[in-house]
């Protein structure tokens, strides 16, 4: 069993920069896949990016592509999300989730294990 825990969310201005750190306790894998997700109030959770423990695939979401990046540290067993260029949109909750098995995936559903999540608020 994995247990993700979020940290790094705070205000940050528009055009401003953040990283957020998951570190994830318990047994993790080589295979598995961990991923950021977000949620705002009233709407469906939103993947964001994901990755491979061996850091060697890496997924995103369109509206993050460019601006986002995902990465994983197996001595630490922490991943991280660099995120630049922040926009007011990017506002809100964001999860670290833990697949449980292989396979990259783009769903809240496909994931097991889940953090309480960290919020970010960009300011315009």
């Amino acid at each position: 069993q994995v247990q993700p825990a979020e940290s790094g969310g705070g205000l940050v201005q528009a055009g401003g920069s953040l990283s957020l750190t998951c570190a994830a306790s318990g047994r993790t894998f080589s295979g598995d896949v961990m991923a950021w997700f977000r949620q705002t109030p009233g709407k469906e959770r939103e993947f964001v990016a994901a990755v491979t423990w061996g850091g060697t695939r890496t997924y995103y979401s369109d509206s993050v592509k460019g601006r986002f990046t995902i990465s994983a540290d197996t001595a630490k067993n922490a991943v991280y999300l660099q995120m630049n260029s922040l926009k007011p949109e990017d506002t809100a909750k964001y999860y670290c989730a833990a697949r449980g098995t292989y396979g990259l995936g783009t769903t809240p559903g496909q994931y097991r294990y889940w953090g309480q999540g960290t919020q970010v608020t960009v300011s315009s």
